[in-house]
């Protein structure tokens, strides 16, 4: 069975979605959705499929069996629900929502309508990030004590400049719920655990035109005793290489960008990064997407055609949100919040 599958949101992240469906043998994009019409109509003329400006007329007109949602995060939860609520199977972009509430309601949707729901956190498929998966599931390293996470990046005039981005109502926040969640996400995955407490600090120290936070910092504890802290700003010289560290009993994991290396405390070191020849074009855009965004909407439709759920599904994905929502709400009340 080929499935069809739709996009709502031509923007800046639709070529991830837009050439991972046309390189998938079991997948024809039928369709693709705008609010700028001209910028569908672009994009339905590159890959042959049909253009909309409203992504309701879109799904029931087209009825297709996987909705990709590539637009705002305010609008994630309510495009979703809708497509849910028409017999589609949905993968959306990071975060899932920017509210728990409407988090809970999607997972909610799919359970009752018996469908799929992913959340892309590509970063979980990077090489680094699964070579750490299997050596801390072989047992060799002992267990998690403790972990470290750092993001610094750059952010300037010009990223702020649409009506979203920089918004408490449309964003959701800054760095923590934007640049550094896939950190916060590969942190919480690799330590095994979800959330259990979050003191967390914000501030806005280099861009005083927008609303929320261009720094963070705090500590998580997880439901397994580990605690994890945590950096991060969007006032860096450059967008710098994220780093995650887990401490072990017998050695530790590093991971920069997308690269793991292991040391073990007898000297033994073993390291893994991007496959030398891998690469996958997504039309033209920055080469630091690699393969993990393919990889991530293969599994979504593997998993449809062998009845399984995907790999980073709406529960899953529920938890990393439940995270760093309450970052937030730790650092506006100023209090640990216990979840």
């Amino acid at each position: 069975m080929k499935y069809k599958a739709a996009i709502i949101g031509c923007g800046n992240i639709f070529p991830m979605h837009g050439w991972s469906v046309h390189a998938n043998p079991h997948c024809d994009l039928v369709a693709v959705a705008d609010n700028k019409f001209d910028r569908a109509q672009a994009k339905a003329v590159e890959f042959g499929c049909k253009a909309y400006a409203d992504y309701e007329e879109m799904i029931l007109n087209e009825k297709p069996n996987g909705v990709h949602i590539c637009t705002p995060h305010y609008l994630h939860a309510q495009m979703a629900l809708f497509a849910l609520g028409h017999n589609a199977h949905v993968l959306t972009e990071k975060p899932m929502a920017i509210d728990i509430n409407d988090a809970e309601q999607m997972v909610a949707a799919a359970e009752r309508a018996g469908k799929n729901l992913g959340v892309i956190f590509q970063n979980r498929y990077n090489p680094g990030s699964v070579f750490a998966r299997q050596m801390l599931d072989s047992g060799e390293l002992g267990r998690v004590k403790g972990a470290k996470m750092e993001v610094t990046w750059c952010r300037g005039g010009d990223y702020y400049a649409d009506d979203w981005h920089g918004t408490w109502d449309k964003e959701g926040g800054g760095v923590i719920i934007n640049q550094a969640l896939h950190t916060f996400d590969l942190m919480r995955y690799l330590v095994g655990a979800n959330a259990k407490s979050v003191d967390c600090h914000i501030s806005n120290r280099a861009h005083p035109s927008v609303e929320v936070e261009d720094e963070a910092d705090g500590v998580i504890v997880f439901d397994n005793g580990v605690m994890g802290s945590f950096y991060c700003n969007l006032y860096y010289a450059n967008d710098d290489d994220i780093h995650l560290q887990l401490l072990c009993e017998k050695g530790k994991i590093n991971i920069y960008a997308d690269t793991a290396k292991v040391e073990f405390m007898n000297g033994r070191t073993y390291a893994a990064g991007a496959t030398p020849g891998e690469f996958f074009a997504y039309g033209g855009v920055k080469s630091y997407w690699g393969m993990s965004h393919k990889k991530q909407i293969d599994n979504f439709y593997s998993c449809l055609a062998n009845g399984e759920r995907p790999f980073i599904d709406g529960h899953d994905a529920l938890e990393t949100t439940r995270m760093v929502l309450a970052c937030y709400q730790s650092a506006k009340t100023n209090l640990r919040v216990t979840l």
